[in-house]
């Protein structure tokens, strides 16, 4: 009887997700308030554009995934923290270039005037750069990991998936998609590089800050490319149902543009059970793990089931 109690009192996957969520979201907060403190000389006006995007709140997904395949293989977690914060940099670095008007132009993020907005595109431009240079820098820090090798391959890996085999590539075919005649195989490609390659190396840097083989990492690599598709399927679907005041910024620009999407593609109850589907894959990917990859099947779960 006792044994079944304290199993009842377990805490459940969304628990430990919501408590995960708020820990990397504190937990990063601090580590970019170290990180990009405002200088007293002119550059002050670049470190408060690169503070006002990096600092507005949002999911923190991709630290999140960092900790969690962290988790797997019992990494020490400053050792996580360091890489999500490199992710998230670059990251943010994409929204602020992502949202100028020689892309997507945006005048909303996260709730809050888009950086151009809030000071000028010149400031922008280099508030996004910066951020990108500074994520390699604390990379190859010692404090990510001690070992040099380790550190070598984390900074490949996020070189890839930043550039044009990831998600610059993925922006580039996004702005071409505008053109209209995608295909549902062209769209699938064009998001697992713009969504999906940080995704994957998010997922995938527990196993190499562990000194995991490519090869043994192959199931996160599986898992991350799932749940990206379905990640970007759930922001297809948001874009149309979607509340703006809870997503932050504008909706329904995909349609006003033209662009092709899973739902317009699919229809929207196909794409909705296509998302479900590839959940259920990402998480078949994890079968070999035990409680350690409870996080990781939340989140799976999580990123088709959010509402912004």
């Amino acid at each position: 009887m006792a044994s079944q109690q304290a199993q009842s009192v377990q805490p459940t996957g969304a628990a430990i997700l919501h408590r995960a969520q708020q820990d990397i979201a504190r937990d990063i907060d601090d580590l970019l308030e170290r990180q990009l403190v405002v200088p007293h000389d002119p550059r002050r006006r670049l470190y408060d554009a690169m503070r006002h995007a990096a600092l507005a709140g949002g999911k923190r997904l991709r630290p999140l995934l960092v900790r969690a395949s962290a988790d797997l293989y019992g990494v020490d977690p400053r050792h996580a923290l360091h890489v999500g914060a490199a992710v998230e940099a670059i990251h943010v670095y994409s929204l602020i270039h992502d949202d100028m008007p020689c892309m997507d132009d945006d005048d909303m993020r996260r709730g809050r005037p888009t950086v151009h907005r809030a000071f000028d595109e010149a400031t922008a431009v280099l508030a996004g750069d910066s951020l990108h240079a500074l994520a390699f820098e604390w990379l190859v820090d010692s404090e990510t990991h001690p070992d040099a090798s380790v550190r070598i391959e984390l900074v490949r890996a996020l070189a890839v998936a930043s550039g044009p085999e990831g998600m610059a590539g993925g922006q580039m075919m996004d702005l071409e998609a505008e053109k209209g005649g995608f295909t549902l195989p062209i769209v699938t490609n064009l998001q697992e590089l713009k969504t999906g390659a940080l995704i994957r190396f998010s997922a995938e840097a527990g196993g190499i800050l562990a000194g995991i083989s490519a090869a043994d990492r192959a199931p996160l690599v599986q898992y991350a490319r799932n749940i990206g598709l379905a990640f970007q399927i759930a922001d297809d679907i948001l874009d149309i149902e979607g509340d703006e005041a809870l997503a932050g910024k504008a909706l329904h620009k995909d349609a006003a543009a033209g662009k092709e999407t899973f739902v317009t593609l699919m229809g929207l109850e196909p794409a909705r059970a296509e998302a479900h589907r590839l959940v259920d894959h990402a998480i078949a990917q994890l079968n070999e793990f035990g409680e350690e990859a409870t996080l990781l099947r939340a989140l799976a779960h999580y990123v088709v089931e959010r509402d912004h």
